[in-house]
């Protein structure tokens, strides 16, 4: 799918910075080595993006864009179980991360975005959209007996993401050598046995 907010040419320096990042970590994505990267001088670079921050922002905005599309087609399957469609929305989240382990880096780099309100306000607005879609899915599962009540569905949806964002913390932490999508599921099985009311 084509996405429109992005100029090709932006596109493809958003992908190279990805790929930086992947190989040689955030603190080495500047204006310099990015425009080397794409045999570009760094006035062309500017033209398309303004800084360094932009290009974060710009990856950020690229991957939730991709994110809302991914999530969706998850949500809307209407045979799927409360439980199956957690299972299935983490599988394509951490799947997703394995494929592109920059945007992890990206989305933890709070060092970054500590005083920068625009990146900071993109990621909140990356775990708001999660959050939204987990509530979603745990107030089904309330409504339809599956889950327990004993727990609030605001409380369940932000032990959930927890369990999974240390989990994410902990592949990062290891340089991606642990096996992330097993470990996931591992934690969201376990979760999700502490939920069943039965």
């Amino acid at each position: 799918m084509k996405n429109t907010k992005f100029s090709d040419r932006q596109i493809e320096i958003i992908e190279a910075a990805t790929k930086r990042i992947d190989e040689h970590g955030i603190q080495d994505l500047t204006i310099k080595t990015l425009a080397a990267d794409l045999n570009l001088s760094e006035a062309a670079l500017y033209r398309h993006f303004k800084s360094k921050n932009d290009i974060l922002l710009g990856l950020l905005t690229y991957f939730i864009e991709e994110m809302k599309v991914r999530l969706a087609i998850i949500l809307t399957n209407k045979d799927k179980s409360p439980s199956e469609l957690l299972i299935a929305l983490f599988d394509s989240q951490l799947k997703t991360f394995v494929a592109k382990p920059s945007i992890v880096s990206v989305i933890f780099s709070e060092s970054i975005f500590q005083f920068n309100k625009e990146l900071s306000s993109t990621v909140s607005s990356m775990m708001e959209l999660m959050q939204n879609d987990i509530e979603s899915i745990v107030k089904k599962g309330q409504s339809d007996g599956s889950f327990s009540k004993i727990v609030g569905v605001s409380t369940t949806t932000t032990i959930i993401m927890g369990g999974m964002r240390i989990t994410v913390l902990k592949w990062k932490l290891s340089g991606h050598k642990s096996d992330l999508i097993r470990d996931g599921n591992k934690v969201l099985k376990g979760i999700l046995k502490m939920l069943q009311s039965n």
